[in-house]
């Protein structure tokens, strides 16, 4: 790591303080290698019990004023990384510090010692004994969580277990034919739709990592079974519930095959159309209340996350102006705010036989971006953010909003459509009047996104400059690249065929005034590469005379 990161690293550990996975030391120049293969060993099993990386050995900071007042401790770099030799020469099973991180501040000298979670059903001892933590506190590994350690190894993936007695009669025939034509566009850069189409069943479903060896599992009957045949799965209830709660009150249950069902479930969901903005207010802009893509993508995590040995159902609840996603089990690694960025990617699913083929199938990723896409995509239509309850022990809420919190989030959402997301989600949270770090706050400030003093914080309500006017703001203000798509498309649905110059007087006259006529162009260009390489439309001419058209639609 570089000194910045290594300095916000430091920081944001210190502002979280002590924890199971966190311990500062102001440690002194031979300060005791046995206290610290102790702390090692317990931070090892406590990372691991809590689905972290890694846990944090801190020395140079205070433990009592939480400064930096640095250490002398192995100042030789040479016997500083001859503690790595140590721990792992009396650590059981041997593994020693992922690395040494040395820190210089004005304050003094700080080392962050990165300790690596305990490996998968490998609890670590010290010279014999195995050790953890309580809050702050060292102690030895309690019987609980060293059996909860040991029953990693071996501990079987309930989607992945096979089904004595199902055969493929036990399938739904159109969830298998959805899933063919699934798989064949996730793969359509390897195979044509009519070779995949040639594959028996039993090989279709082996290669879509549904059965193993022809045999089915019960992720393939949760996916693709006939609802009469959900039984093989008792106990473990294969259902999902909607439930609408406000002046009138209604439920359905949904049994497999989920492939189709989750569809079905969606289309319960009462989705009017919204004027997301007060009719005095700039432009009404209309929008679905809720997007099909975020509600499957929510949906598809809580399947693909379920901790079915509770014998849980999953729970969509609609109320007037949101939705609540239910499903058991505890977030399995990290906590949700660690996925928002779309930079974490998750080593371990409770149920990789069902995650796998979900991805597959395309209904989910495994690259952990599903709740990053659903924040940009509740960005990009102007309503909050997710919000994610985690106060029950053994299971995950998620709520989806369907209704505006405050109108000035929204049209400084519509103006401003180069905030970046980390902006937007402090926005989010001034709205919904939840706190903010110093240092958020007096950078919203000073970009003069939010108004008002602390605990009164306000989205700012003046989205335009004081000289300018709605109709320059409407005329400056870029659409989004969906609605230049349809207009192309709408075009050549229309007249077959269009000639750059055509696009040009069909597209010029729409984008923003903001724009100078080099950027209108560049704008038209990327928008063209955007659609051929997607598929949708494509070039029977020449490049220096294109002739564009709608692409063929695949079967």
């Amino acid at each position: 790591m570089d000194k910045a990161t290594l300095d916000a690293l430091l920081t944001h550990l210190i502002a979280q303080w002590e924890s199971e996975v966190v311990e500062f030391k102001q440690a002194g120049k031979d300060y005791d290698t046995d206290k610290i293969g102790r702390y090692f060993s317990a931070m090892a099993n406590e990372a691991n019990l809590r689905f972290q990386e890694c846990a944090w050995l801190v020395f140079g900071v205070d433990n009592a004023t939480r400064t930096v007042v640095g250490t002398d401790y192995r100042p030789e770099a040479e016997r500083l990384h001859s503690l790595k030799m140590q721990i792992s020469n009396d650590t059981e099973p041997s593994i020693t510090l992922r690395d040494i991180h040395e820190l210089h501040t004005p304050q003094g000298r700080v080392l962050l010692f990165e300790i690596p979670a305990a490996p998968l059903g490998m609890p670590i001892a010290w010279k014999g004994h195995y050790y953890a933590r309580a809050g702050e506190s060292l102690t030895h590994l309690g019987l609980d969580k060293l059996d909860t350690l040991r029953q990693q190894v071996g501990a079987t993936d309930w989607s992945g277990q096979l089904v004595g007695g199902a055969t493929l009669t036990d399938l739904d025939d159109a969830a298998l034919a959805k899933a063919r034509e699934s798989f064949s566009r996730k793969y359509a850069n390897r195979f044509v739709p009519d070779e995949v189409a040639a594959w028996p069943d039993a090989a279709f479903l082996d290669r879509a990592r549904l059965t193993q060896d022809g045999q089915i599992t019960r992720t393939c009957l949760l996916l693709l079974g006939k609802p009469e045949s959900a039984h093989r799965l008792s106990p473990h209830p294969a259902q999902l519930t909607w439930k609408l709660e406000g002046a009138e009150r209604a439920y359905q249950h949904f049994c497999p095959p989920f492939l189709l069902t989750t569809t079905e479930l969606y289309q319960k969901i009462r989705n009017v159309q919204l004027r997301i903005l007060p009719d005095d207010q700039l432009l009404a802009i209309e929008l679905a209340k809720y997007d099909r893509k975020i509600v499957l993508e929510a949906l598809h995590n809580c399947i693909a996350h379920q901790d079915y040995i509770r014998h849980g159902r999953v729970i969509v609840t609609e109320q007037p102006d949101r939705l609540i996603f239910e499903n058991e089990g505890t977030f399995f690694e990290g906590q949700p705010a660690d996925y928002v960025s779309g930079h974490k990617t998750p080593r371990r699913y409770r149920n990789p036989f069902l995650a796998q083929a979900m991805a597959e199938l395309n209904m989910i990723d495994t690259m952990g971006y599903g709740i990053h896409e659903m924040h940009l995509g509740q960005a990009r239509r102007y309503f909050p953010m997710p919000d994610y309850d985690l106060t029950e022990p053994h299971a995950v809420k998620m709520t989806l909003h369907g209704a505006l919190i405050d109108a000035a989030y929204s049209r400084m959402l519509i103006q401003k459509t180069d905030l970046p997301l980390a902006d937007i989600l402090a926005l989010d949270r001034v709205q919904k009047q939840l706190p903010l770090d110093d240092a958020v706050i007096k950078r919203l400030r000073q970009a003069n996104l939010i108004e008002g003093r602390r605990p009164h914080l306000y989205v700012s309500a003046s989205v335009a400059s004081a000289t300018a006017s709605k109709v320059d703001y409407i005329r400056n203000r870029a659409q989004d690249d969906v609605f230049y798509a349809k207009l192309l498309t709408d075009y050549l649905e229309k007249f077959e065929y269009a000639t750059r110059r055509e696009i040009n007087q069909l597209l010029l006259p729409k984008l923003s005034d903001a724009l100078d006529e080099q950027q209108k162009t560049n704008k038209i260009n990327n928008l063209l590469t955007k659609l051929r390489r997607n598929g949708n439309i494509k070039n029977q001419g020449v490049d220096s005379a294109p002739r564009w058209c709608l692409a063929e639609k695949k079967e």
